[in-house]
Formats: C-alpha cells, sequence, structure tokens
C-alpha cells in the first residue's frame, strides 16, 4: 500500500541525502516535496501541514546544524517523524485476564466489518491461542447473519444469533453468557453498520458498548474511503470510543492516505490490516 508514497519520500530526499551543508533552499525543495507526495496519498491537508512544518522546524534546528552528516540527520528527522504519525510503537490486542476477552466490532456497511469478524476469529485461535465465539449484533440485514453463520461453519466457530428483532445489546449481552457458560474464551461481537453515519447507529453502538462493556472496540476502516475515513473515525470515535482501528481492503488502495490520517487525527493506533477476503 505504501510503495509509491515511499518511492516519492525516498526520491525527494534523495537530494540531501550525502549533503555536509544545508541550506535554507535544499530544506524547503525537500518539504514542498514530500508535502506534495502526501497529499497525492490522500493524507489529510491538516495532518500534511502539521507534519511538514514539525519537520521544517527539525530540520533547521541545531539538531541538525550541529550533526556530522546534516543530510542524513534529516532523512532522519522524516522518518521519526512518519513513525510518530502512524503511532510511534506497535499496539497489541487486549487479552481479558479473566476470560472470556470481549472484542466488538464497528463501522459502515461495505467495509468488511462481518469478513473481519472472520479473519479476527482465526486469528485468536492461531496467534493467541483462544477458543473463539462469534455473536451476531446485525438486527437490521439478515444477510449479515447469514454471512456471519457461514464464516463460522467454514471456520469451525460457533455463532450466537437471535435474529433480527431483539435489541443488539440484549443479543450480545446473552450471547457473551453462552459463552462464557460453554467455555468459550474469545468472544467477537458484530454489530449493525449502516450506509452512513447516522444519529441513530451512533445512539445503538453507544448502547451496545455500555451494555457489553467489551476489552476492545475495533473500528472497521475501508481505506479505500479516502478522505473520508477520517470523518468515520471521528464519529465513531466520540459514540463507541473505540481503542484501535482495522484497516481492510489494502490491496485497493495504493496510496496509504486514509491509515496516515486516521492514526494522527483520531490517536488511536491500527490495531490489525487485512487484505481481501
Amino acid at each position: 500500500m505504501f510503495d509509491t508514497l515511499s518511492e516519492r519520500l525516498g526520491s525527494a530526499l534523495d537530494g540531501v541525502r550525502g549533503s555536509g551543508n544545508l541550506t535554507e533552499d535544499q530544506v524547503n525543495r525537500v518539504t514542498r516535496e514530500i508535502r506534495l507526495a502526501l497529499l497525492e496519498a490522500d493524507v489529510n491537508y491538516g495532518v500534511v501541514k502539521e507534519f511538514v512544518a514539525n519537520v521544517r522546524e527539525r530540520a533547521t534546528g541545531a539538531e541538525v546544524s550541529k550533526a556530522l552528516s546534516p543530510g542524513q540527520q534529516v532523512v532522519k528527522i522524516v522518518n521519526q517523524e512518519l513513525a510518530n504519525l502512524m503511532g510511534g510503537t506497535s499496539s497489541k490486542l487486549a487479552v481479558a485476564p479473566r476470560p472470556p476477552t470481549v472484542v466488538m466490532l464497528a463501522g459502515l456497511n461495505g467495509h468488511g466489518k462481518t469478513t473481519t469478524a472472520g479473519k479476527l476469529a482465526l486469528f485468536a485461535r492461531k496467534n493467541l491461542g483462544k477458543n473463539p465465539y462469534l455473536v451476531a449484533c446485525d438486527t437490521y440485514r439478515p444477510a449479515a447473519i447469514e454471512q456471519l453463520q457461514q464464516l463460522g461453519k467454514e471456520l469451525g466457530v460457533p455463532v450466537y444469533t437471535e435474529g433480527t428483532e431483539p435489541e443488539p445489546e440484549k443479543i450480545a449481552e446473552r450471547g457473551i453468557k453462552a459463552a462464557r457458560d460453554e467455555g468459550y474464551d474469545f468472544v467477537i461481537v458484530d454489530t449493525a453498520g449502516r450506509q452512513v453515519v447516522d444519529q441513530d447507529m451512533m445512539e445503538e453502538i453507544k448502547r451496545v458498548r455500555s451494555t457489553v462493556k467489551p476489552h476492545s472496540v475495533l473500528l472497521v476502516l475501508d481505506v479505500v474511503t479516502g478522505q473520508n475515513a477520517v470523518e468515520i473515525a471521528q464519529a465513531f470515535g466520540e459514540y463507541a470510543d473505540f481503542d484501535g482501528m482495522v484497516l481492510t481492503k489494502l490491496d485497493g488502495d495504493a496510496r496509504g492516505g486514509a491509515a496516515l490520517s486516521v492514526v494522527s487525527v483520531t490517536g488511536r493506533p491500527i490495531k490489525f490490516a487485512s487484505e481481501g477476503e
């Protein structure tokens, strides 16, 4: 996903890598190229503006002027600022000290939320040594329940469902109890999505979160949405109070700007990234 952006940033920095002395002209040229590369990658304008300002300030400061190799120091600064933009460090999924661990998924329709539920169940089994259990809480789309059931069947993971009549928070609550009673130690709650962010959806996701009290809430975001990903993440951050993100369909967008933008704007880390089905 970041190949094109990496190439552009690499080209922008080529002119200063071996420089023993950096002129103001060189710094201006490099920061201008970095700004264009980030904007073309669909990074949020505000994020780009702050990033370039940080690089410029550090590139003209003492840490560069006193360095033995000013050019290499600028390259190091850009790398550090990119790492900060992505959250700085890796962030693992929270696991409850007393089972079951409950993970709630949130997001819009079509972003790969239900598919992510299946992938997460497989991850929990293979990588965490857990016994996963799926809970279907999408009371708006019977097809979503059927999709989750099909995924559960293929993976050998049980799926708790009560159809579309009960309140989703009640389904989630009873589903988690069923998982606990049956000895499952990793519960994934798949909530309803919508075509767009709306007040009813936000209130519903808030109720489910309040009732379930999950150990993790993951926002599932399709990176192809580009700039819209920032607005979606901000809306869900207010109501779902998610603590991490799952970026989907990374094979569908070579730019990668959404990934950089949502981390910077929301302050929440990317927990998982996936491609295709």
